[in-house]
């Protein structure tokens, strides 16, 4: 586990890169058990390689200080988990978990299409980083879950390119998938602003924590996860520390679950 604290690109509220040093100080006042799955993080082996130091503004350098962190732990035979840091820095790490698996699907829980070619002139934004990762999977590799915004030619484009569903859409298992390996990233702003405020561009329409719960039981058991990250956490917008919580147990059921 590893923390990439970036939000150069974020396009509404900055604040990300404080997510995953939040998370990791409420995570001392977390339960190691999980009464869901009936398993502890006593029982896992996991290592925190703490907050990378990424440089400010020009997300090159900052994707390719991921991507070789990433590449690094893939070689030593270890599974990433980033925690964000906005939305961009995912295809830091799916740039590396691509190159050491060719036939890489990913799973998308978001609430929105990240789609777009490019945001205000720039094709590195958090608004953009899907279809980045689209460039490096290719068509019919990325199951998206929870969209809820989007540009009409993003929706437009998704139909041709990936499987996305909008909103609180029918569970199905793409058996298709099969044992090819799977990259899952977690935009917490899939979650509802009324249950989870603190991101840098809430939605109104989303899940409750225990549907995303579901989600991430269901499809790391039934997928080879080989990777996958915790992004779009604010800790600004999070006064009480409640949303600090809610990640932290996410993460927790995450980890348990793969």
């Amino acid at each position: 586990m590893f923390g990439a604290p970036y939000d150069g690109t974020t396009s509404n509220r900055p604040g990300a890169r404080f997510g995953g040093g939040a998370i990791r100080r409420e995570s001392f006042g977390l339960e190691t058990y999980s009464p869901y799955l009936d398993r502890d993080l006593e029982d896992v082996k996991v290592f925190d390689g703490g907050e990378l130091e990424l440089p400010f503004g020009d997300p090159v350098p900052v994707l390719e200080q991921i991507y070789a962190y990433t590449k690094k732990v893939i070689s030593d035979g270890k599974l990433p988990i980033m925690l964000g840091g906005e939305h961009l820095v995912t295809l830091g790490a799916v740039r590396a978990v691509a190159e050491k698996y060719p036939n890489l699907h990913i799973i998308h829980f978001d609430a929105h299409a990240d789609l777009r070619d490019e945001y205000l002139g720039q094709k590195l934004s958090h608004a953009c980083v899907i279809r980045r990762c689209h460039e490096l999977v290719g068509d019919g590799r990325i199951f998206s879950f929870g969209i809820r915004s989007g540009t009409r030619e993003e929706f437009e484009w998704a139909k041709a390119h990936i499987h996305s569903g909008k909103f609180l859409m029918e569970k199905e298992e793409y058996d298709f998938i099969g044992d090819a390996p799977v990259y899952i990233t977690i935009d917490l702003d899939v979650l509802d602003p009324s249950e989870f405020p603190a991101t840098g561009t809430p939605e109104a329409g989303g899940w409750r924590f225990s549907t995303l719960r579901g989600y991430i039981k269901d499809y790391c058991v039934a997928f080879n996860i080989v990777g996958c990250d915790l992004v779009e956490y604010s800790p600004p917008y999070d006064p009480n520390g409640v949303c600090a919580a809610t990640a932290g147990k996410i993460l927790r059921e995450l980890i348990l679950s793969i």
